[in-house]
C-alpha cells in the first residue's frame, strides 16, 4: 500500500476507533470528555478498550499503531484534547456527542434535521462546550457535532460549524424549544434549520437558493 493509501486507512481507522472508544466508555459509565477534562488517568481502561478494538478490527488497529508508533502516543494525544476539543482535534473532521438514549439511526433518519451555528474558530471551543454539555444533559436535541481543526477539503467557509440535531423537523414546538435553549446559551444571531431531506439530496445554499426550513 502506498503512503496515500496508508494515510487514508489510518484516517478511517482512527475515526472508527474514537467511535468505539466513546461507546465502550459509555457502557462503563464514563464520558471521554469528562475523563479528559478532569485530568483523571484512565490509561488502563483505554488500553483494555483498544485491545478489544484490535480483536474486532485487527487491520485498523494496526494502521493506528503504524501512524502513532505506540498506544501511549494515542492516549497522550487524546488527553491533550484530540476528539474532545475542536481546536485540538486534527485526526477527525467532527467531534460528536449524543443525548441520552439516542440511537445512531435517529440522526440519519429523513425526519431529523439540525440547527446550523457558524462560529469563528477562536470561539468554537467555548461554544461547543456549552452545547456539548447541554446535549449530554438532555436539554437540547438528540445529538450535536462540531467541525474541528482538521482541514476539510469540502468546507466552503473559514468558520467552524456546530450542528444541533432534533428528531423530527415536523415537530415545530420541539425544534423551537431547542432554538430557545440555544438563545439562552448566548446564540442570539439568527440561525437556520436544515432538514436531513435536503442534506441527503445534496442541496446547499447558494446565490438565490435557500435550503433552510426554519430560521430564527
Amino acid at each position: 500500500m502506498d503512503a496515500a493509501g496508508s494515510d487514508a486507512l489510518a484516517d478511517v481507522a482512527y475515526g472508527i476507533f474514537e467511535h468505539f472508544l466513546n461507546k465502550e466508555l459509555k457502557e462503563r459509565g464514563f464520558l471521554l470528555f469528562s475523563l479528559v477534562e478532569s485530568r483523571k488517568p484512565f490509561f488502563e481502561m483505554f488500553s483494555s478498550i483498544f485491545t478489544s478494538f484490535r480483536e474486532v478490527y485487527h487491520d485498523l488497529a494496526g494502521a493506528i499503531l503504524e501512524r502513532f508508533s505506540n498506544l501511549e502516543t494515542v492516549y497522550a494525544l487524546i488527553c491533550e484534547g484530540e476528539g474532545v476539543t475542536p481546536s485540538c482535534t486534527t485526526q477527525m473532521y467532527w467531534v460528536i456527542v449524543d443525548a441520552p438514549d439516542t440511537e445512531p439511526r435517529q440522526i440519519e433518519d429523513e425526519l431529523a434535521g439540525k440547527w446550523l451555528i457558524f462560529i469563528p474558530p477562536e470561539n468554537v471551543d467555548e461554544v461547543w462546550r456549552k452545547i456539548r454539555d447541554a446535549t449530554v444533559a438532555g436539554d437540547l436535541g438528540i445529538s450535536a457535532k462540531v467541525s474541528t481543526a482538521k482541514e476539510n477539503p469540502d468546507s466552503r467557509d473559514t468558520r467552524k460549524v456546530i450542528y444541533v440535531y432534533t428528531a423530527d423537523w415536523r415537530d415545530e414546538n420541539d425544534v423551537m424549544r431547542v432554538r430557545e435553549n440555544l438563545r439562552d446559551m448566548g446564540i442570539t444571531d439568527r440561525i437556520g434549520y436544515k432538514r436531513n431531506i435536503e442534506t441527503f439530496r445534496g442541496e446547499y445554499a447558494g446565490r438565490g437558493k435557500k435550503v433552510t426550513y426554519y430560521s430564527a
